[in-house]
Parts: structure tokens; C-alpha cells; sequence
């Protein structure tokens, strides 16, 4: 006999929790990747991202394939061998990046900061008046650190030497606000399983014209034939040209949760993310519990807590998972068993999941030995979302 999952509060790392209507839209029937009705769905899709990801680019699709394969499709297709390129890396997500840019071949040089602490844009600057780069690469939310990386001051170091900035928005977008035109990026990808509140396996990305320019007078073929977007993006185009069979249920699914953000409202949705992570940090605070990363640059969306002192990181997730089937994440890296991650992505971004989390942990510290006043988590939590 089948056994099907459990239902859970996905308050993770990702993915999270997803509306009724995007598994509705996954189960409906299924036509040929080049069908008039898919075609026109694939319309629709791009339009509501470029919607989403504030942009007008025309090249604005979902990658064939989770976040992972947007980041490969961005430095596949923009990086040659031999190009210098710096990585501004601030946790595990610029650790793949830098990566990916030395199996392209390309001559990277890395900025780092220790895991929880934000890039500085004069140590970016330096580095690249050594460099010179042709491209710039960032994360602008860290997932491993809870870290949000201000991008318009990279932007501007961009700017002084002509540099393509690329950003990876994974944890970002749908959540924060994620403004390609405004910040004049020219390369973005994202996963659709984060605060765009869709199951993994697509990836958002845009390209600026810019950034095309360079594409499509590229001195080498693509390394990668499947995410080579000189042909990917002719199937997106007007010629609708056959590249590979696109996942119809999971376009189908996209579809419907970006409907739900035009829906709600980006800037909405934007605040909602901000209330909700505010009153997960009242709470653990009143609890006696740290954030690892200073106010001005936590991530709304994914919250790093550190772990108190003679509490077992690993004994409390399952706690939480097998008793309240709720999802934390633990540390990655550099902060593995030194943090918890807690998501409040897309539809897990509710009140009740902020305080039902909050009720769950002091249950689970309180049965290791860990003294907290009994509610205190949930009544400071309760009084941010009353304002």
C-alpha cells in the first residue's frame, strides 16, 4: 500500500507550505508542451514575472529545473573561460557561485565575511580595481545566514567598471523587494519553492538586453546544451522553436501562485513578510533567544536564531517535526549546529505559524532545561501583530 507524506508546517529553509490552489492547478490535465492552450499559458507566466521581479525584460522565463539550475543557467551562458569575474560571497549559496564560475574556467576572485555579517561594498571595491572584472555576482539572500545583502551599493561599483552584476534572489523574491530595472541587474535568477510559494522545480530568471548583448556574442558555445539559453529562449520567443519538453503541471502550478501575488499585492505582500518576521523575533528575544545577524540586514523570510547553550540543535527539530509536524532547518557551513533557520516564506508567512512555532519551541526548550517565563514567546510575538 502507498504512504503519503504528512501534512507539516514547512518553517524550513524551503520549501514552504503552498495555497490550495497551486495543487489544484497541478492536478489539471495535462496538454503537449507546444499546445496553443500551453502556449498561451507560457504568455501569461512570463507576464506575471516580469511582473514580480519588477522588470521589462524581455527574456523573463522559468528556467526548466529548481533554483540550482538557474544559478548554473546564469553563469554558463554569461561567463567564458578565462573571464575575470568576482564573487561577492557572504555563506554557502556565494560558496556555489564562486564554484560554478572556477568549473566555467573563468579567472574568480572572492570577497568574503564571515557567515551572519553582510558584505562591505569598500572591500568589493578593492578587490575589484585588482580585478577588473566583467562580472560581479551576489547573493542577495543568503538562505544559509538569514543575511540580506543590499544590492544597490554593488550596483554602483558595477557601474565603475562596466561589470554585469548578477544576483541570485532564491530566498528573496516574492518576500522582499526584488527590483531588477530599479537596480539595474542584469542577470537574476530564483526558485519557485521559496516565498513564491510553488513546489521546487522551476526557476525564475531575467536577463537584461545588456546582459543578451553579451550572450549572443559569446566567442565559445554555451558548456551546458540543455541550459543554453541561445536556444532556451527561442522557445520562449515568438518562434516557439522545440528545445526541450517543458514540466506543463509545474507551469501550470507557477502560473497559479504568481496569480496569487498579483493577487494580494506585491507591496502587500512585501509588508506581510516584514510584520510576520518582526513578531518571530519579539518572541524568541522575550524567550532569551539571540538572532545571529544584526537588525539593519535580517532576512524577513528565512530568520537565523542561535541556539542556546547546552540545548541539543538536533534532538529539538525532531521535537518539533514528530510532535508539532513543524519544520525548522538547521545550520549550514560554517553555522551547523550553531543556528536554527526559520522560514517565513510565501504562505507559511502567517501569524498563527509565527505563534504556534513560538508556543512549540518553548515546549521543547523548557523540556531540556532551558528557563523561559511560560507564554512570553507568544504574548511578545501577540503584540507586535496587534500594531
Amino acid at each position: 500500500m502507498s504512504h503519503f507524506p504528512s501534512e507539516r508546517i514547512l518553517m524550513g529553509p524551503g520549501p514552504s507550505n503552498v495555497s490550495p490552489r497551486v495543487l489544484e492547478a497541478l492536478s489539471r490535465p495535462l496538454v503537449g508542451h507546444l499546445d496553443p492552450e500551453f502556449l498561451a499559458i507560457m504568455n501569461e507566466i512570463q507576464d506575471l514575472l516580469r511582473q514580480v521581479f519588477r522588470t521589462s525584460n524581455p527574456l523573463t522565463i522559468p528556467i526548466s529545473g529548481t533554483g540550482s539550475a538557474g544559478m548554473e543557467a546564469s553563469v554558463v551562458n554569461f561567463v567564458e573561460p578565462g573571464d575575470s569575474v568576482l564573487v561577492a560571497q557572504h555563506g554557502v549559496f556565494g560558496q556555489r557561485l564562486a564554484e560554478e564560475m572556477r568549473r566555467c574556467r573563468a579567472e574568480c576572485t572572492v570577497v568574503s565575511v564571515p557567515f551572519g555579517e553582510p558584505l562591505d561594498p569598500e572591500q568589493i571595491q578593492v578587490m575589484a580595481e585588482k580585478c577588473r572584472p566583467r562580472l560581479i555576482a551576489v547573493v542577495h539572500a543568503e538562505t544559509s545566514t538569514g543575511v540580506l545583502q543590499p544590492i544597490e551599493p554593488i550596483r554602483e561599483i558595477c557601474d565603475r567598471f562596466d561589470s554585469l552584476l548578477l544576483v541570485d534572489a532564491v530566498t528573496s523574491l516574492g518576500g522582499h523587494p526584488v527590483l531588477v530595472d530599479e537596480w539595474k541587474i542584469d542577470i537574476c535568477y530564483s526558485g519557485t519553492q521559496k516565498c513564491l510559494s510553488c513546489p521546487p522545480g522551476l526557476a525564475p530568471f531575467t536577463a537584461s538586453p545588456r546582459a543578451i548583448e553579451y550572450l549572443n556574442s559569446r566567442q565559445t558555445k554555451c558548456q551546458s546544451w540543455y541550459l543554453d539559453l541561445t536556444l532556451v529562449q527561442n522557445y520562449w520567443g515568438e518562434n516557439r522553436t522545440y528545445h526541450h519538453t517543458a514540466p506543463v503541471s509545474m507551469n501550470y502550478a507557477l502560473r497559479e501562485a504568481l496569480g496569487i501575488i498579483v493577487e494580494e499585492g506585491l507591496e502587500m505582500r512585501w509588508a506581510r513578510h516584514e510584520r510576520n518576521h518582526q513578531a518571530l523575533v519579539a518572541g524568541v528575544s522575550a524567550m532569551g533567544l539571540e538572532m545571529k545577524v544584526s537588525p539593519e540586514f535580517r532576512l524577513w523570510s528565512l530568520n537565523t536564531v542561535v541556539i542556546p547553550e547546552g540545548v541539543n540543535d538536533l534532538q529539538t527539530r525532531q521535537e518539533l517535526l514528530s510532535k508539532y509536524h513543524l519544520e525548522i532547518g538547521g545550520g549550514l557551513g560554517d553555522l551547523a549546529g550553531k543556528v536554527w533557520r526559520v522560514g517565513l516564506m510565501g504562505e507559511t508567512s502567517k501569524a498563527q505559524n509565527v505563534l504556534y512555532f513560538l508556543h512549540a519551541l518553548e515546549k521543547c526548550l523548557t523540556s531540556q532545561g532551558f528557563r523561559c517565563s511560560a507564554g512570553s514567546g507568544v504574548s511578545a510575538a501577540s503584540d507586535v501583530l496587534a500594531e
